[in-house]
């Protein structure tokens, strides 16, 4: 009877996790936040069908081990090397900076200094899987600030490896506190001793004698195997589950295998941290929510307010652009997965109570409500903070003030919005014809490798007039916006037309149905790389199957006039 209990609970949760993402994809809000809500359906402090929250949590914990296990074998040091100090020195800025404003607000919640540190590790991090989610939703992970937000998050899900190692000891006597992080530090130490000799001598092993089968179910028990059996074994040293799955991971990453067990893993990943998801809610007691309100608008507060603060003001001073920085700010201006996860090793440990892991989850759920309108309103955020007269100097004169061009002379030439893979293509032909051109361009970094080149080239963000004004878009004969965001390239669009009616423009953008906004704002041609990319996939196809080329072109055209939107249907 047992057994039934945790199968039928094992189906209610995923179904609900089901239900819930579906209804919160549907409203355009991160599919967390429906599987948490599902949960609070479910659980006991709702009417209505009651899981069992034990066996849910049970089930979770396998989802704790998957993300941990995913996040050590994506884990890519080139990805940290490539934003640099934002990414390093910013990330742990940011960790540090949270966590003493965590300490600050303890008092008022009524806690002390090693519950004030919890607070404020679980609140120092942010939601990869939100954040990340809502970025590429809106088309905008390439860009600058989302390249700072993917290296602060990576940063911050580092840490939590350290947290759960240390933030335990903290919560013994302080007499032997020195001597419970030594042992930690040992035991941790240990693992990774272990794991070294795993990574080199075990897991290629194993995972090669799997693979050398063809069979792909005898490769997902060895993966498997090797990480939830690591899990096991750190668990039972006295350190987590999840940081055992984290190492396991790790290993793995730097093996000839890694892809494919990513691919394998994903799967089991999103299923059962789905459930993981579901457990949080089933913890959430919406009397608590009414009865509690002050404190968890604190928290709220602290979590919204107080990270979009501390994350603006980071990659501000690594010289980043105001608007990016307060983008990056507004994307990781909530919490998830691994804090739900900091906070559930708190209650298991008994740094913390039952009352504040409520507190913490329900402010949790807000934040992840908030985040996507905060993230929509980013560029009227950004224009109210440019009118404050102190601020907008912060944002605006001091990070995006043009570099000089070099050429006073500058006209007829095209001005490239974007120095990314599209901008760069396209200065190359320019180069071999001599045709005269100047990049817009805000990531600090690339700007270096422009002014060693000998390009002609400003620093600053396109989507701004004097930026464009300074570009010189009123003698121009084409303006070439490559951003990957829309928003900004509808903006380059509409002042670019302003600036200079009889310029042609070329836009790019993702997606099918941003094309008629950019046209409506003004562009001549709006290039779509996955439709045009599809398009080549048509011609080589063709060409397997004998078409002329003649053919295939009429065929091109006519599925090009099919999906121009300045057509009828």
């Amino acid at each position: 009877m047992d057994e039934l209990r945790l199968l039928v609970d094992l189906v209610v949760a995923i179904a609900a996790a089901f239900v819930g993402g579906s209804i919160a994809h549907r409203l355009h809000q991160p599919v967390i936040l429906g599987y948490m809500l599902a949960g609070m359906l479910i659980g006991p402090y709702t009417p209505g069908f009651v899981g069992d929250v034990h066996n849910v949590q049970v089930m979770a914990e396998l989802g704790v081990a998957f993300l941990m296990f995913a996040l050590g074998a994506e884990f890519s040091p080139s990805e940290l090397l490539k934003m640099r100090g934002v990414a390093t020195i910013g990330g742990l800025l940011q960790i540090g900076a949270t966590i003493l404003l965590g300490l600050a607000i303890s008092p008022l919640l009524g806690l002390d200094l090693v519950q004030g540190l919890f607070f404020g590790s679980v609140i120092a991090l942010s939601s990869t899987m939100v954040a990340l989610k809502l970025l590429m939703g809106r088309g905008e992970l390439e860009s600058l600030h989302g390249r700072i937000v993917l290296g602060i998050l990576i940063v911050q899900d580092l840490s939590l490896v350290p947290m759960m190692v240390i933030l335990p000891a903290l919560a013994g006597p302080i007499d032997g506190m020195v001597v419970s992080l030594a042992v930690a530090a040992a035991k941790a130490a240990a693992i990774l001793a272990g794991a070294r000799y795993l990574g080199t001598k075990l897991a290629p092993m194993m995972l090669s004698r799997a693979a050398e089968t063809g069979s792909r179910e005898l490769f997902l028990l060895a993966v498997l195997t090797l990480g939830l059996g690591t899990a096991l074994v750190t668990s039972a040293l006295g350190l987590s589950l999840a940081f055992g799955a984290f190492m396991a991971g790790l290993v793995i990453s730097e093996s000839d295998f890694s892809h494919q067990v990513l691919a394998e893993v994903i799967p089991l990943r999103d299923i059962f941290s789905s459930v993981f998801f579901v457990s949080v809610g089933m913890l959430i007691n919406p009397l608590f929510l009414a009865t509690n309100l002050p404190s968890i608008l604190l928290v709220v507060a602290a979590i919204v307010v107080g990270k979009l603060v501390i994350c603006t003001v980071v990659p501000l001073l690594f010289h980043y652009p105001g608007r990016d920085a307060l983008l990056a700010g507004l994307a990781l201006a909530q919490i998830g997965e691994f804090s739900f996860v900091l906070t559930r090793l708190g209650q298991d440990k008994g740094i913390i109570d039952a009352h504040l892991s409520s507190l913490i989850l329900a402010a949790a759920l807000v934040s992840i409500l908030v985040n996507p309108l905060l993230m929509h309103f980013g560029g009227h955020i950004h224009t109210l903070l440019k009118a404050v007269p102190i601020i907008g100097r912060l944002f605006w004169e001091r990070f995006e003030v043009p570099a000089t061009l070099g050429e006073d002379s500058l006209e007829h030439h095209v001005v490239i919005c974007g120095y990314g893979r599209v901008g760069k293509e396209m200065a190359r032909v320019l180069d071999l014809r001599g045709e005269p051109y100047v990049v817009v361009e805000m990531d600090p970094f690339v700007v270096k490798g422009l002014r060693r080149s000998g390009k002609a080239h400003i620093y600053g963000d396109a989507a701004n007039p004097p930026v464009l004004a300074h570009a010189r878009v009123s003698t121009a004969r084409l303006v070439a916006a490559t951003l990957p965001d829309v928003a900004s390239v509808e903006m380059v669009v509409r002042y670019a037309r302003r600036m200079n009616p009889s310029v042609s423009i070329i836009a790019r953008v993702h997606g099918i149905e941003s094309v008629n906004r950019v046209l409506s704002a003004g562009a001549d041609e709006v290039v779509c790389p996955e439709f045009e990319a599809g398009l080549e996939f048509v011609r080589h196809a063709m060409a397997h199957f004998g078409v002329p080329e003649s053919e295939t072109d009429l065929l091109v055209t006519k599925r090009r006039a099919e999906r121009d939107p300045r057509l009828p249907d």
